[in-house]
């Protein structure tokens, strides 16, 4: 396995993807469609590779500025297609953003919850090996992916709490934006999105409305973190990595960062980008392939 830490020049972007590119991404169907709710946007898509199992598992979960407007689980068919020539499975999740009915907070996390705790059901069916699994998620997905293994951490107070959730020890973050009290700004420049859009309205019961949905609140979360970023990132710069991982590190959890070289922030996501080689390395390494 190539060393994720000396990435060759084979590795390295030349011409960074843009929105309308990643936008064209395509991939395989999936081998299995299955709801979790009755709103259109609650289901999950299951991608498998060939043979009898069990299968290590990817936990994907698309970003897009937490709106429908750019993109979203159609463009993972794309990394999902690479993984499972691996023999890796692939649960790429779709879930209500904030402008849609029931999306937002607390909608948005409950459907990201149960959709990973459904993976203990479809595991017994579909043969998936969950001792060797890693949530990677991008962008806004990089915040929920970071959320979803951090859930054991939530109060009991929170609408999306869960007894036992599904424990998952890595995540990657592609382009994360998982500080929303410190990337507020960030976040209202690069996806012009508010707070309140993405974590709900303070209460007298909630003062607080990170304590329940922002990963850097809910540290330490007894997880390795890596954090990965294109060179070009203009939506979520190398330094947020950087800040999370710094964060996350004084807390006692384990945190890495990685950057693309000459990646953008669309580079994270594309396995027909050269950066694909430095984000394959390390879900590899993570499943201990």
């Amino acid at each position: 396995m190539p060393d994720p830490t000396r990435p060759s020049t084979e590795a390295v972007v030349t011409q960074p993807m843009d929105l309308q590119a990643y936008l064209a991404l395509t991939g395989p169907a999936p081998d299995k469609r299955i709801a979790y709710g009755t709103a259109p946007s609650q289901f999950v898509e299951l991608f498998k590779p060939e043979g009898p199992g069990p299968h290590p598992v990817v936990l994907l979960i698309h970003g897009g500025c937490w709106t429908v407007h750019f993109g979203g689980i159609e463009q993972m068919r794309n990394m999902a297609g690479a993984l499972t020539k691996q023999g890796i499975a692939v649960w790429n999740v779709e879930y209500r953003r904030y402008d849609e009915d029931g999306g937002g907070y607390p909608g948005m996390y409950q459907d990201v919850a149960t959709a990973v705790d459904l993976l203990r059901h479809e595991a017994k069916v579909s043969a998936l090996d969950l001792e060797r699994i890693v949530a990677v998620g991008h962008s806004a997905g990089g915040h929920l992916a970071q959320w979803a293994v951090s859930r054991h951490k939530l109060p009991e107070w929170s609408p999306a709490w869960a007894p036992q959730p599904l424990p998952i020890k890595t995540v990657i973050s592609l382009g994360g934006l998982a500080d929303l009290r410190n990337e507020a700004d960030l976040i209202r420049r690069t996806c012009e999105r508010e707070t309140e859009q993405i974590a709900g309205h303070p209460s007298a019961a909630r003062p607080d409305v990170f304590a329940d949905t922002s990963p850097a609140e809910m540290l330490p979360a007894g997880v390795r973190t890596i954090l990965i970023h294109g060179e070009h990132d203009d939506i979520s710069p190398t330094v947020t990595g950087e800040n999370y991982a710094r964060r996350a590190r004084a807390a006692g959890d384990i945190a890495e960062v990685f950057v693309l070289p000459g990646g953008s922030h669309y580079d994270e996501v594309s396995a027909d980008s050269k950066a694909w080689a430095i984000i394959n390395a390390q879900i590899l390494q993570a499943l201990g392939n």
